[in-house]
């Protein structure tokens, strides 16, 4: 993190949530309780965005089921908007939830997007959480050498796995795209080869596109 804390995740509320949805105790939002504390400011601020599935299921533009659920820029709202959430075991089938830096839009589309890719990591059904959280303490700690390159991240729950994604800006800026990979595994001890997805590429294929890069 930017600065030490002795901040620590919390249980969850006892109170059954839908999807997406923060909690809130009564005195207010959720993240008031970072200002009855000396808060510790993050160097980005960076927003939680939810796609809901069931609007999926609609015929409706892609992208237009995304929505921004709070922005935080320290470390007390991160962990008072974590803890208030559903973590990814919970979400339903279909569902993908979003932490991208501030003013940039979870979708091919965004300018800051559009000339990027991913990074991906898969596992099996109700194994992201840890990973989830990990690559949040990577992003909003500022831990990666190349985070300026970093947009955000996403997790993605389907069928029979889950998958969590980092989103880069430059796909062609290889050095940094490697450095970013070759780190995510490092934070999270994952041993498996990850791969390098461009957005371009994925777009013009209807089955997958190949790996840019591996590490």
């Amino acid at each position: 993190m930017a600065e030490d804390t002795e901040t620590r995740p919390a249980s969850a509320g006892a109170e059954e949530r839908e999807e997406g949805e923060i909690a809130d105790d009564g005195d207010g939002s959720a993240a008031a309780a970072a200002g009855r504390v000396s808060a510790h400011p993050l160097e980005n601020a960076w927003t939680f965005w939810f796609d809901n599935p069931q609007g999926k299921s609609r015929a409706v533009a892609w992208g237009s089921t995304i929505h921004p659920i709070h922005t935080f820029s320290t470390v007390e709202d991160f962990w008072s908007l974590y803890n208030n959430i559903h973590h990814p075991s919970k979400l339903n089938v279909g569902a993908d939830f979003h932490c991208f830096k501030d003013k940039i839009e979870p979708k091919w589309e965004d300018p800051i997007c559009a000339n990027g890719g991913k990074w991906s990591i898969s596992c099996g059904k109700g194994k992201s959480d840890t990973f989830w959280l990990h690559t949040l303490l990577a992003l909003i700690g500022e831990q990666f050498d190349f985070g300026d390159e970093i947009c955000g991240a996403v997790v993605s729950v389907r069928n029979n796995k889950e998958r969590v994604a980092i989103w880069t800006k430059n796909a062609a800026n290889e050095t940094a795209q490697i450095s970013i990979g070759k780190q995510w595994k490092e934070f999270l001890d994952y041993k498996d080869s990850i791969g390098f997805v461009v957005h371009e590429d994925a777009k013009r294929s209807d089955k997958g596109a190949k790996n840019r890069y591996t590490v």
